[in-house]
């Protein structure tokens, strides 16, 4: 029997979770008592999961005490025309058996027990292993398991109302409404619950959108294995208790038979006894029952394991929410102000305070954030701060830089992204003025390379005429530029326009103020304007030009340093020629030394 019942409960699953037709009424979950309240709201985490465990089956069994399986197998036997196809199948099997068994077997049957147990084995196999009753029966645990599992769907699903109270209460004492809100939606959405209604959302077929992981799905999921179980016991049960009850009906009628029936039909033996006994009403109503108390039986002996299964996947939730959030809910559980501020926070914002806190606690410790929750720029950050700041804040790892760029820039935040200036220079380097001033140039190169510059010597720069300006930011490099500014900010009016003019016209020649040297001996010449056109002359010049040179550094006008920088053959030429003369006059002027007496030989 369990052989044709295993295939009959697998499409009986099937069919529960894709046809259509009406919800089963079920009993609505018994409410939280105040006790049950209590006991979530003060319990460690182990205590909560089993409230939550002790709820749930507490709400399961009110929701599955209602189902009657008598009559949903009652239904689902008229249904499938069970009456009919089982007395054409007991005809065939009677007339299969008759054929095999011999006169003597028949008539032997009549007065021993074990011979008519034999054949009653015999019509009942053939029965109910018949590929027309095994279609049937699997018809009829199709129809019967539908309304089983529809009704244990909304029983599991209703049982998330007490689980959500509990969790509430648990949390919510803890890390605030907020926190306890967003907890309770994840497993309103786990369980497919709503909310608003506080009973489960169900409509045929609906557990084919659970996950698997949910707790509605895993519990449905653990029912069905459990069916197929259930499925076996039943088969074994009903084959014990129907040829139990044709044994013994058919020792019991042998004396009637023997005397209502002619000799003639006593050829048949005890066949039109378990004819007749298999198609009576009794023996119906035996199967009917038995399936019903079983599946009974059985579906309650597992409800506690439904139950366990969904305080699992809530803490699961929980432990889920609390993994993501850890920082966050560390310090709403050790500090009042936090959890209030905690509170205030809209669901939606969570990841964001997260993120926020994770920063500050990164830069300035724990302490950092209930510091910056008492200055505001915690709330600032967490509710007011675009994404683009967000982005910077995550760049710098500052939150200082998110909200400072963010003061300052206003609508051209996304410029600073666009351009990268926060990676190059901090907020307080800028006026609303000069990042305007900059921006507008609407030059990458040109944007980064005076970004990146000394506050003083950028603002300098930005004196010039914008395409001056930008042609010679795409011209120099960072450090060219900061020269140029400390040319604009130490040379006197006229030498500095020569510069500008000079640059402007060919930037190359900029590479020969660069150098930090020449830049101070310009800039500490007495006479700025002639060591500018001499370092900004092209080539040495004329003889006469390096001898005037020479004499305005002789004379202190100009650093004597520019000489050799402009004249580095010149210096090199005259050294050669000092050291010369110098040889020449010690050649002169050093005495002879006399020559020795002559040596005599003996």
């Amino acid at each position: 029997m369990s052989s044709f019942l295993r295939p009959a409960v697998h499409l009986s699953l099937v069919v529960a979770i894709t046809a259509q037709g009406f919800v089963p009424a079920v009993a609505a979950p018994p409410p939280m008592t105040r006790a049950d309240y209590e006991a979530c709201q003060s319990a460690d985490e182990v205590a909560f999961r089993k409230s939550i465990e002790t709820l749930s089956l507490k709400s399961l069994e009110a929701g599955v005490k209602t189902f009657d399986y008598q009559a949903a197998v009652n239904a689902e036997w008229r249904k499938q025309g069970m009456d009919e196809l089982l007395a054409k199948r007991v005809d065939i099997a009677i007339e299969e058996v008759r054929s095999e068994t011999s006169w003597a077997g028949l008539a032997q049957s009549l007065i021993n027990s074990e011979k008519a147990q034999e054949i009653s084995t015999a019509v009942a196999e053939r029965v109910y292993q018949s590929d027309a009753m095994k279609t049937a029966i699997e018809a009829l645990a199709t129809g019967v398991g539908n309304e089983v599992g529809r009704t244990l769907e909304i029983a599991s699903q209703d049982a998330a109302v007490p689980a959500l109270e509990c969790l509430k209460a648990f949390i919510g004492t803890r890390y605030g409404a907020t926190v306890a809100g967003v907890v309770a939606t994840d497993v309103e959405h786990d369980f497919g619950v709503q909310a608003s209604a506080g009973r489960a959302s169900v409509s045929s077929g609906s557990v084919i959108q659970q996950s698997s992981q949910g707790i509605a799905g895993a519990a449905i999921i653990l029912v069905r294995r459990q069916l197929a179980n259930i499925a076996a016991r039943i088969g074994q049960r009903l084959a014990g208790s129907i040829l139990a009850r044709l044994v013994s009906v058919a020792a019991g009628g042998v004396g009637l038979v023997l005397v209502a029936k002619d000799i003639w039909e006593l050829r048949n033996g005890v066949l039109p006894i378990i004819s007749e006994e298999m198609k009576s009403e009794a023996t119906k109503t035996l199967v009917k029952n038995e399936l019903a108390k079983t599946l009974d039986e059985q579906i309650t002996a597992h409800l506690a394991e439904i139950a366990a299964k969904s305080a699992d996947r809530v803490v699961e939730i929980w432990r889920s929410f609390r993994s993501a959030h850890q920082k966050a809910l560390d310090l709403a559980e050790k500090n009042a102000a936090f959890r209030a501020f905690l509170d205030t926070v809209k669901p939606e914002q969570l990841a964001r305070l997260d993120e926020v806190v994770a920063l500050v606690w990164a830069s300035e410790g724990e302490t950092g954030v209930p510091r910056r929750l008492e200055d505001g720029s915690l709330n600032e950050a967490v509710r007011f701060l675009p994404e683009q700041a967000m982005t910077i804040a995550r760049d710098t790892r500052s939150i200082d830089a998110a909200l400072g760029w963010t003061a300052l820039a206003g609508d051209r935040l996304s410029k600073v992204l666009e351009h990268e200036v926060y990676k190059r220079a901090t907020p307080q380097g800028f006026t609303r003025a000069t990042l305007a001033t900059l921006l507008a140039l609407d030059d990458h190169v040109a944007i980064t390379r005076l970004a990146s510059l000394a506050p003083q010597s950028r603002d300098r720069l930005f004196g010039l005429g914008a395409e001056d300006l930008k042609r010679l930011a795409r011209s120099f490099s960072e450090a060219e530029l900061e020269t140029l500014a400390r040319y604009l900010e130490g040379l006197e009016p006229e030498p500095r326009a020569r510069v500008l003019a000079s640059v402007a016209e060919a930037p190359a020649k900029m590479h020969t103020l660069a150098s930090p040297r020449v830049r101070d001996a310009v800039l500490g010449s007495r006479d700025q304007a002639r060591a500018v056109d001499m370092m900004l002359r092209d080539g040495a010049g004329s003889p006469e030009v390096i001898v005037d040179d020479v004499w305005a550094a002789w004379e202190g006008q100009v650093a004597l340093v520019l000489i050799w920088e402009k004249h580095p053959t010149v210096v090199i030429g005259l050294g050669l020629a000092a050291v010369i003369v110098l040889l020449l006059l010690r050649r002169l002027f050093r005495p002879r030394r006399p020559a020795g007496p002559a040596q005599t030989t003996a």
